[in-house]
């Protein structure tokens, strides 16, 4: 480990719980919250054990709690038996049959909406389908989908017979679709003809054909669903079209009752190096995660439209789309494509057209819109918004300002959420009817999480603003389980620092005099700036507080005097200067962030863009930037990128 990490920003607004959202909150008063975080303190199992006689259907009920023989292997409930499409779907069909649990629209305009009946008897239908295929519990199964209704019936029909599903983002290439269908040892690959994505049609059959013709010999079927009708090639001793395969089957199939501890999911996330990681999670303690904090984050009631923006093909798709909505019985709101297709309102215009009562989206995506301006979004009636998220980094203020004041008319809370895939839900995020919020925080961990800032000794930060490593002192339920096929690389990735005591989330982090958590970015994002670590997203923030900067992504660079040197890439307001380079605006901007935090932290280089290069879930490339300020060749898969051609400006060519 090394030194601990310097924080220099510092942000002091803060915003209260509205007094109405309070009245009507779950947990609704400061009151209500201390109650919860009692009963957690005090009894940490039997907090969790009642959490999950409340809010799960069992078959079996599980006695033993926490079992932690096998540490870092922990288990919980491990004696009980579940069914997690049973829990979202069986059990809200004598209440909410007729109740929309999906309403769809397509990038191409096209709508639908599914109930609950309906989609049961769909996930039914497909999981017969899958047995017919000979898929059985513990099989895995890859899906590799646009963001369609299909791909929810596609993973609630594997969890229904108890298969293992993968899903594969849409967006990834030959390569890494491979990887990942050969490191599961998949039997079945679903997938569709195509996706509507930015206004192209996403080849997804021409990709799996290329992946399936290089590897992937476990394979033993194709699933494919027609969407987008382009033409694609078709092995019929090996494909099946969706619709045929779904004629005349019967709609009734009875769920397999598995053990808690029994994989409902992996879900492969990238490293710097090396293949990707097979995260593994279960079934009971995921799903109790997903379902607590619908309850206490979301304050899910009954007349909510929830809408994730999140594709399924990520973490955030998979609890806050696929399984926690609907296992509260929600209506969850799905839309295929890009925000801006066909104009720049498209999200906002969603939200009018569905009645969108809570709107959970990443701060790249928040940036994006806030860069088109103020008068887009108010063309449209937000006035059925009530509650607002944030997801996958964390968030600038001036961007949680922007989304405060101009999407949520200063009325919506905001959640700004921290958790990881390898978390399952959220860890640190505000409870809205009674946490204040402070635009850039996450603010306190959830009740039954027992997070901490440590030292390079491990021992925890008591001075505030002192920043740190983002650990966890105890296990808890949706936690992932293990690295599919690599139990050594999950020991030594999670739990390989401080003798095997905490969880080690990777990220960098500080507490405020009053307890709040600040992310302070990757781990891996800290530049040593003349013995100095500054984390990278405290500088970003001071650039996009500037009145001209809509976005600004900082990495280092080697110096021979000060170790690095920080280099930032900045998204205008505006048009780009011509070349990437203004010599009168980058002074200005040194300066400003020389006001707004210290000299030690004045960028030595920015460039300018018309955007940064991102993957299709919003994510900003890092890797991609590092190696552009150090001048270094790009080697890197671009496949996932949403605009490849935004690399020659990047690089200062255009």
């Amino acid at each position: 480990m090394t030194d601990n990490i310097d924080s220099i920003l510092h942000e002091d607004r803060v915003f209260p719980p509205p007094a109405g959202f309070v009245k009507t909150a779950h947990i609704g008063g400061q009151a209500a919250l201390q109650a919860l975080r009692k009963q957690a303190d005090t009894d940490y199992e039997g907090f969790w054990a009642a959490q999950a006689r409340a809010h799960l259907t069992w078959h079996k009920p599980f006695t033993q709690v926490l079992d932690s023989r096998k540490a870092p292997h922990y288990q919980w409930f491990s004696d009980g038996l579940i069914n997690i499409s049973h829990n979202c779907l069986d059990r809200h069909l004598a209440t909410r049959g007729d109740k929309t649990a999906i309403i769809f629209e397509g990038e191409p305009g096209d709508t639908r909406r599914i109930t609950y009946a309906e989609l049961h008897r769909e996930v039914c239908r497909f999981a017969n389908v899958l047995k017919k295929m000979g898929i059985a519990k513990g099989d895995r199964v890859v899906i590799y989908m646009p963001m369609v209704p299909e791909a929810v019936v596609a993973m609630q029909a594997c969890a229904r017979i108890g298969a293992i599903h993968s899903v594969v983002f849409g967006g990834f290439s030959v390569e890494s679709l491979k990887d990942r269908i050969e490191d599961a040892g998949a039997r079945l690959l679903i997938t569709a003809d195509g996706g509507h994505r930015g206004g192209k049609i996403v080849e997804l059959k021409a990709t799996a054909d290329k992946a399936l013709a290089v590897g992937c010999k476990s394979i033993e079927n194709v699933i494919v669903l027609e969407r987008s009708k382009n033409t694609i090639a078709f092995n019929t001793q090996r494909d099946h079209w969706w619709h045929d395969a779904i004629k005349g089957v019967s709609e009734h199939c009875a769920p397999v009752w598995v053990e808690s501890e029994h994989p409902l999911f992996l879900l492969y996330t990238s490293g710097s190096t090396g293949k990707p990681k097979g995260i593994q999670h279960s079934s009971a303690g995921y799903l109790l995660g997903a379902v607590t904090t619908m309850q206490w984050v979301f304050d899910i009631h009954d007349q909510d439209i929830f809408w994730c923006t999140a594709d399924v093909g990520w973490i955030t798709g998979h609890t806050y789309v696929a399984y926690g909505p609907l296992a509260t019985g929600a209506t969850v709101m799905m839309y295929e494509g890009a925000p801006v297709i066909p104009h720049g309102g498209r999200f906002w215009e969603i939200c009018q057209k569905h009645a969108v009562t809570i709107f959970y989206t990443a701060p790249t995506a928040i940036r994006a819109l806030m860069k088109l301006g103020d008068e887009i979004p108010n063309k449209f009636d937000l006035s059925k918004l009530r509650l607002l998220g944030t997801v996958g980094e964390p968030i600038n203020p001036e961007a949680w300002m922007w989304y405060h004041r101009v999407i949520g008319k200063e009325r919506c809370p905001i959640v700004d959420t921290w958790w990881q895939t390898e978390t399952g839900a959220h860890m640190i995020a505000p409870i809205p009817g009674a946490v204040a919020t402070k635009p850039g925080s996450c603010t306190l961990p959830l009740p039954g999480i027992a997070m901490d800032v440590v030292d390079n000794s491990g021992n925890s930060i008591t001075e505030p603003e002192q920043g740190g490593f983002l650990v966890t002192r105890k296990p808890w339920p949706h936690m992932l389980r293990t690295v599919w096929g690599d139990e050594e690389r999950y020991r030594k990735t999670y739990w390989g620092e401080f003798g095997g005591k905490y969880y080690i989330a990777g990220d960098s982090a500080r507490r405020d005099k009053d307890g709040y958590f600040w992310i302070m970015g990757r781990i891996d994002d800290v530049i040593k700036v003349s013995g100095h670590r500054l984390g990278t997203m405290e500088i970003e923030s001071a650039l996009v507080a500037h009145p001209r900067v809509a976005e600004a992504a900082v990495v280092g660079r080697p110096d021979d005097i000060k170790g690095e040197a920080i280099f930032a890439f900045v998204v205008l307001r505006g048009v780009r200067p011509k070349g990437g380079v203004d010599a009168a605006l980058t002074k200005e901007l040194r300066q400003w962030v020389t006001e707004q935090i210290g000299p030690i932290a004045r960028p030595d280089d920015i460039r300018y863009s018309d955007n940064l290069p991102k993957t299709r879930s919003g994510k900003i490339m890092r890797r991609l930037l590092r190696s552009i300020a150090s001048g270094q060749p790009i080697t890197q898969d671009t496949s996932t990128l949403e605009n490849e051609a935004i690399l020659d400006q990047l690089q200062g060519k255009v």
